[in-house]
């Protein structure tokens, strides 16, 4: 009998065992791995704010004159490209001609390639339906076409067929155009490669061409080339990257010649887009660029006000140090110390 519950007992003790929680034991459960436990001596301390100081201020200044050499001609063409009163009803137009003819001054001399952007203001592609108007599969392959199902409201035709690409963003593709002349001679503009490579290899196909596409009874933006893939039609994939800001830039594409100081840019725009409806603003940017991209002056002042921060503060640290010095490891500023009358140092 002795014998069987014996038997029972260490049954039971191996089964609460296993059904245990409690980890297997090792040094990383029970947090006894080695670390490293650096002592802020006022000398490290100083010393590291002394290099960041050292390092950050020299980039900032490096990374303002850098951006001090960046041409950029900003010219908002929205308001003196419309002759009309209602600017809504004549952008709608589809029988107006709304050709407009820009004079552009260059200041300083400007080195191709020059980037060409539009610039659009009060625009929310980042609103949350307008962001998922979208079928990436539908624009990755021909096998996909018909799905659409998070392409509302503009997923199918009038006709009950996809629309291919489908989805807000597309729809509302952005479709001005610019004509360029230095001194009254033609310049090209090149709009090649002006996508990621990777949006042009990856997200969309080569197998995928437009289909049903602005033949609804509301027409959005720009039309695409049916005899083309979306792969090679990277105005459309520049503006399916959505920007975050309400303001922003998007490639047009490159001037590859170089611009003299004084020489005058004729522009030929055809206004189409509508940013009349909801209050938004155009503008047409020509941009050189340096080794930090286009004109950002925020990163150079950002480095060389962390750096001088950071000066500050270890000369603040060197003067404590030298007023009230303190000795290292000394019991007497513990606060149990401190409130203790009968401690002797």
């Amino acid at each position: 009998m002795a014998e069987t519950m014996s038997t029972s007992g260490s049954e039971s003790d191996s089964v609460a065992a296993k059904r245990s929680m409690k980890p297997k034991y090792s040094k990383f459960t029970q947090q006894e791995l080695p670390a490293w436990k650096p002592l802020y001596t006022p000398g490290i301390v100083i010393g590291a704010f002394s290099l960041i100081g050292i390092i950050f201020i020299p980039i900032g200044l490096v990374s303002i004159a850098a951006s001090q050499e960046v041409v950029e001609l900003v010219d908002k063409y929205d308001g003196e490209c419309v002759t009309a009163n209602d600017k809504v009803g004549f952008i709608q137009d589809t029988k107006t001609d709304k050709a407009c003819t820009r004079t552009i001054t260059v200041p300083k001399p400007m080195k191709g390639p020059i980037q060409v952007y539009y610039q659009l203001e009060n625009f929310y592609q980042n609103h949350r339906r307008y962001v998922k108007s979208r079928s990436d599969k539908q624009l990755r392959s021909k096998e996909f076409s018909s799905v659409i199902k998070t392409c509302d409201p503009e997923a199918i035709s009038e006709g009950g067929a996809p629309i291919v690409p489908c989805g807000l963003i597309a729809w509302s593709l952005f479709n001005d155009t610019f004509t360029f002349s230095v001194n009254k001679k033609t310049v090209q503009v090149n709009k090649k490669n002006i996508a990621w490579s990777s949006d042009r290899t990856i997200k969309f196909g080569s197998d995928v061409f437009p289909e049903n596409f602005q033949k609804g009874g509301l027409i959005g933006g720009g039309q695409l080339n049916e005899k083309l893939p979306l792969s090679e039609q990277e105005d459309l994939i520049v503006w399916m990257r959505t920007a975050a800001l309400p303001t922003f830039r998007k490639l047009y594409g490159r001037i590859e010649t170089d611009i003299m100081a004084s020489d005058e840019i004729t522009v030929v725009i055809q206004n189409n887009y509508n940013t009349y409806s909801f209050g938004g603003t155009k503008a047409l940017v020509l941009s050189t660029t340096s080794w930090i991209g286009g004109k950002n002056n925020f990163i150079g002042f950002a480095y060389v006000a962390i750096g001088t921060i950071s000066f500050l503060i270890a000369l603040a640290f060197v003067g404590l140090n030298m007023v009230k010095p303190r000795t290292l490891g000394d019991p007497s500023y513990l606060s149990w110390n401190k409130e203790n009358p009968d401690y002797v140092q």
